[in-house]
C-alpha cells in the first residue's frame, strides 16, 4: 500500500535533526495525514521517513509568566480546538483548525505538518499570520524564531533547511490580549474540502466600543502564500464602526489580494469572496466585542 524505503522513529529533537542530516534524502512525518496520501498516490514513492511522532515535548499548549502561549508542532487540530488555553485567549486559532477536514483528519493531523506543508489553503496558517505568531525552528546549530510571515518563501516551500525541524509556534500576549477574532472559510462544499478562500479578522475596540483602535486581516486562497493586508488594516485604524467603514475595508481588501483562475473558483469570484468575507469577518469579530 505505501512503497516506504525505511522509516525512523526518532527518540528527541536532536535524535531526529541528527537522523536527518545524515540522510539527506529523508522527510519528516508526523501526523502523516498529508505525506502518507502523497506516498500512497506515488508522488513520494520510495521515499525514506524520520518519524518525530513519539517526540511528547513537541506536543501540547502551555503559557508562561509573560503570557507568550506555546503550541507544540505535534499538537492535533481537535487539541487545540478543545485546549482551554486556546479557548481563552486566541480561541479563533481554535475555530479555524475546527474547519480541517472531518474529526479523523483532526484528531491526527498536526498544526506543525499543516504550517510545514506551505499550502496557502492551510485553515491554521492565516490564522496565525494574523495574530503574527512566530516560528521555533531547531537544526544542527541549535534554535532560532522568526515571523511566519518570513517562513513562508512561495507556494508549497517553506523556510526550513535540510536537518531543520519546526519545534515550536508561539504566540505574544500583546498580539492577542484585548483582541477578538472571525475566521471564515469559504468552499464548495460544506464538509472535508480545501478552502476556495480563508479569511481572518482580529480586531480591538476603543474604550467606548465605538470606534477600531486596530485590526488585522489576513487571507489563505487569495495569493501564492497566506498573506496579511497591511494597507486594508491601516485605512480604517481610527474609524468609527459604520456601514462606510465596512465598505471602506472590503474595497481596500480587494487591491491588495493577488489571487488566480484555477479549476476550483476563477479569480473574479475570489475577488468578491475576497470583499465580501473580509467585511463579514470584521463585524462578527466586532459583535464579539459585546460579550467580553
Amino acid at each position: 500500500m505505501y512503497d516506504i524505503e525505511r522509516i525512523y522513529q526518532a527518540s528527541s529533537v536532536d535524535d531526529a535533526v541528527k537522523h536527518l542530516l545524515e540522510d539527506e534524502s529523508a522527510l519528516v512525518i508526523a501526523g502523516g495525514s498529508d505525506i502518507l496520501v502523497k506516498i500512497h498516490s506515488g508522488k513520494l514513492a520510495g521515499c525514506s521517513l524520520v518519524s518525530i511522532y513519539g517526540i511528547d515535548e513537541l506536543r501540547g499548549v502551555s503559557i508562561n509568566g509573560d503570557g507568550r502561549i506555546k503550541i507544540g508542532p505535534l499538537t492535533s487540530f481537535s487539541h487545540i480546538t478543545n485546549d482551554e488555553i486556546i479557548k481563552k485567549y486566541v480561541p479563533v486559532l481554535g475555530e479555524a483548525v475546527d474547519q480541517v477536514g472531518g474529526p479523523q483528519i483532526r484528531n491526527i493531523g498536526t498544526i506543525g505538518g499543516n504550517v510545514c506543508n506551505g499550502v496557502t489553503s492551510a485553515d491554521s496558517a492565516s490564522t496565525l499570520f494574523a495574530l503574527n505568531a512566530k516560528i521555533e525552528i531547531t537544526g544542527e546549530k541549535g534554535k532560532k524564531i522568526i515571523p511566519i510571515s518570513d517562513f513562508y518563501l512561495g507556494p508549497g516551500k517553506v523556510d526550513l533547511k535540510k536537518g531543520e525541524i519546526l519545534t515550536a509556534i508561539y504566540i505574544d500576549k500583546e498580539d492577542y490580549e484585548g483582541y477578538t477574532g472571525c475566521y471564515i472559510k469559504y468552499a464548495m462544499r460544506n464538509a472535508m474540502d480545501i478552502a476556495t478562500i480563508g479569511c481572518v479578522v482580529i480586531c480591538k475596540l476603543d474604550n467606548n466600543k465605538s470606534c477600531i483602535e486596530d485590526v488585522r486581516l489576513a487571507y489563505g486562497v487569495a495569493g501564492p502564500i497566506p498573506m496579511r493586508c497591511p494597507k486594508t488594516e491601516e485605512s480604517i485604524k481610527g474609524m468609527k464602526i459604520s456601514d462606510t467603514m465596512f465598505e471602506k475595508f472590503g474595497s481596500m481588501a480587494v487591491t491588495e489580494v493577488k489571487p488566480r483562475d484555477s479549476w476550483r473558483a476563477s479569480k473574479v469570484l475570489r475577488l468578491q469572496l475576497a470583499k465580501e468575507l473580509s467585511k463579514r469577518a470584521l463585524k462578527q469579530a466586532i459583535d464579539k466585542w459585546e460579550v467580553i
